[in-house]
């Protein structure tokens, strides 16, 4: 997979740039390096892809102004912007720096 946790992802759109969904931090989440977006219990996260295939665990999206991957087993869904999810191919994953 080379710099890609997953060779699929579902969006909202073909872009991956709406919304899937919505939810709130269950614990505190440092992730191993910038790559990851890090919360605190109770922040509110956004989500723009989940990652399908061998990283079915890791899903991307926002906190505040930052962006990157968490584990998805750390959010609480407490709204869906969109029903629809469609499968594209993942691009290069973000490049720490």
């Amino acid at each position: 997979l080379g710099r890609r946790f997953a060779e699929r992802k579902r969006c909202a759109d073909l872009e991956c740039s709406m919304l899937m969904c919505r939810g709130k931090a269950m614990r505190d989440f440092k992730g191993p390096d910038c790559r990851f977006v890090n919360f605190k219990k109770g922040e509110a996260v956004y989500v723009y892809y989940k990652l399908i295939g061998e990283s079915t665990e890791l899903w991307a999206g926002s906190v505040g102004s930052d962006f990157g991957y968490f584990p998805k087993d750390l959010l609480e869904i407490n709204h869906n912007y969109s029903n629809e999810e469609l499968e594209l191919p993942t691009d290069v994953s973000l490049i720490c720096f």
